[in-house]
């Protein structure tokens, strides 16, 4: 059935919701409270034409994908009296700092703070808000950052560092470096090319990148990208568990049958934590901010699952099955970490995520001094990664030297792909090879193996520590039935 666009430009509130993408209607009312990004930017275009915008952040025939085939209404009529709110391309947006310069060369990164300086410049200001913001009063966030300075060196001198050897392996795979991309997702928000540039970096440095399962690429097109690198490196995938749990057993056959080497399940996303640099930015172009219906219990944030439990790690896990390691994603206390090493999981990844989801939670340092203190053996026994506030070589032996196994950067490889593309993300991976090894010289090591407590001092980090745990919350949590034969 063909539609006129004047048809469809009466379905422009919240009951009755279509959109126009690529000359084709769709209904969109039912998916409005499901959508990642909140139902105002859907609304924006509500009876109008979201070509550019959709083309911009998401996949190819991720609509056709995610809506059901009634929901798909047919094409749209070109008409010689469009409107001019009706069909209208979207302007761009100006950068954040109004410039008509493209910002330094790629010579002048010199630092990974350098990139982040330069995508302030080059980003639009809806990309530089969603790719820098934070939860509420960023707390979190700025925790990440200042944690590292908690912790300093003890090197040790007149040793023979001619030679360091980087290497690890991660997740099951050979890393050349102890480090790996964290998932981020939107990367056609920074850069055309988005997440294939994070793929190309991973694959020519050798290290994995976790795909995270709201990239603007699809999986199948990275795959793509990855073989055509001679399959170096590794691809790892995120997942999200919404509340359809058929949809999260969809997603998870997926990423089986497309080869990824591990599976990252997110565990701190019951809801999407409130980002008040985002919501103020909606605000300013216009857009309502997320309100909590009359009588409702809460806000609507995410079309995440809210009753996800220790319950269901069982049925993920059957579902990966043996296709590499199953790794809990977003553990940020001591306790937790416990449970999880009791229930069988043996990759287990300390993350707030990125200071986005609860104002005011441990940093990934701080977590692993929790760790350290109280289950010193599961540093030994589990394999443990690490992400937050990473901005330096320094950051990563830190990490390293207190027990974790790999260090995780997203923010930084968000904001180099933004500002040159591949080679971006490969001069930030060049300036984080660099720092480690230097530093691994300066510190009197030249094995990984080699960094241990005694080269650090945790003093002042140490006296922010809680001084007990609620052991008896942690044995309740590791008393639910374990998938141990499933991880």
């Amino acid at each position: 059935m063909m539609l006129t666009v004047e048809e469809v430009a009466q379905h422009n509130t919240r009951d009755s919701c279509w959109v126009i993408i690529r000359g084709y209607v769709y209904d969109v009312t039912d998916f409005l409270s499901e959508h990642p990004g909140g139902t105002a930017v859907i609304l924006r275009f509500a009876g109008q034409d979201a070509t550019v915008e959709y083309d911009l952040i998401h996949p190819p025939r991720m609509v056709e994908n995610e809506l059901p085939p009634e929901k798909h209404l047919g094409p749209v009529a070109k008409s010689c009296n469009l409107s001019p709110k009706c069909l209208a391309p979207a302007k761009m947006e100006p950068s954040m700092e109004s410039t008509a310069d493209e910002g330094p060369p790629l010579s002048q990164m010199i630092g990974l703070n350098d990139f982040e300086a330069a995508a302030k410049y080059k980003l639009t200001g809806r990309a530089w808000v969603y790719y820098s913001s934070s939860a509420e009063s960023m707390r979190t966030y700025t925790n990440n950052l200042a944690d590292w300075s908690k912790v300093t060196f003890r090197p040790r001198v007149l040793r023979d560092v001619r030679k360091v050897d980087t290497h690890r392996t991660i997740l099951g795979q050979y890393s050349n470096l102890p480090i790996f991309i964290a998932p981020c997702a939107l990367g056609r928000l920074g850069h055309p090319e988005g997440e294939h540039c994070l793929v190309r970096g991973a694959a020519r440095f050798n290290i994995p990148y976790a795909v995270s399962m709201g990239s603007s690429t699809n999986p199948e097109d990275l795959i793509q990208t990855w073989a055509k690198e001679n399959k170096r490196g590794s691809l790892m995938f995120q997942l999200y568990v919404k509340k359809d749990f058929n949809e999260v057993r969809a997603t998870v056959q997926r990423a089986r049958s497309l080869g990824f080497k591990a599976l990252m399940v997110t565990v701190d996303t019951p809801v999407v934590g409130k980002r008040e640099e985002d919501d103020k930015f909606k605000a300013k172009q216009g857009l309502p901010s997320p309100v909590a219906p009359q009588h409702a219990e809460t806000i609507s944030r995410g079309p995440y699952s809210s009753s996800f439990n220790w319950n269901d790690l069982g049925w993920i896990a059957k579902e990966w099955g043996n296709n590499g390691p199953l790794c809990l994603k977003g553990l940020t206390t001591a306790e937790d970490v416990k449970a999880a090493a009791d229930l069988g999981f043996t990759s287990l990844y300390i993350s707030n995520h990125g200071g986005r989801q609860l104002d005011g939670a441990p940093s990934g340092l701080h977590v692993l001094m929790e760790i350290r203190r109280f289950y010193p053996d599961i540093l030994q026994s589990c394999e443990v990664l690490l992400d937050g506030g990473v901005r330096r070589g320094t950051d990563v032996l830190k990490a390293l030297a207190l027990g974790a196994s790999a260090v995780g950067l997203g923010r930084p490889f968000m904001y180099a792909l933004s500002t040159h593309g591949t080679d971006g993300v490969c001069r930030a991976l060049d300036i984080l090879t660099d720092e480690i090894k230097t530093n691994m010289r300066l510190l009197g090591v030249t094995r990984l193996e080699q960094l241990n407590g005694d080269i650090v001092n945790t003093r002042l980090l140490e006296q922010e520590l809680v001084t007990s745990l609620n052991e008896q919350e942690t044995a309740s949590v590791s008393a639910v039935g374990r998938p141990r034969a499933c991880i």
